[in-house]
This record gives C-alpha cells, structure tokens and sequence, in this order.
C-alpha cells in the first residue's frame, strides 16, 4: 500500500477579518483615522500601548488607560487585554 503524501495547504486569512473597519474618533486618536483591517488596527494599538508604557508592569494581562485609552475604555482606568478587545469593537464602524 503505498504512502499517500498528504497536502498541506497554507492558512487562509479570514475575509471578515481584513475587510476594512473605520475607527469612531476617540479611537482614531490612538490609530489614525483611515479605515484599516482589524489585524492592522490591533497592531497599532498594541504599538501604542508599549511605546506608551500602558500595559501594567506585575500584571502584564491588564492595560492601564492612559488619557487617550481612557474615552477608549469607556472612562476606566484599566482592563484586561480580553475586556480590551470587547471595548475596542464598540468604537468601529464595518
């Protein structure tokens, strides 16, 4: 019986997610206001929050709102990465 090779196919970006979404203005003041896919849009505001110091030093899951997260944040002064990205998506436009 002869070894069948199997075919190994690369991994597809889902479309939903590199559709462009727009940012409402309290989080275009973190990554700009043009329209970008959701992978861009976390990538700049992870950017932001390391080069801002934002996330918190002992308890790396949490981010501390800094002035501009803050209306992002919906007024609180800190969430955990996974509230982060619930809060996130209410400030976005398909």
């Amino acid at each position: 019986m002869p070894k069948t090779k199997k075919k190994t196919s690369k991994r597809k970006p889902n479309p939903a997610f590199m559709r462009p979404v727009q940012p409402d203005d309290k989080l275009a003041a973190i990554v700009g206001s043009q329209p970008l896919p959701r992978s861009e849009l976390t990538k700049k505001l992870w950017n932001y929050i390391k080069k801002h110091g934002c996330q918190d030093k002992k308890k790396r899951t949490m981010i501390n709102a800094d002035d501009s997260l803050r209306p992002v944040f919906n007024g609180k002064s800190q969430v955990s990465m996974f509230e982060m990205t619930k809060l996130v998506s209410k400030h976005l436009r398909p």
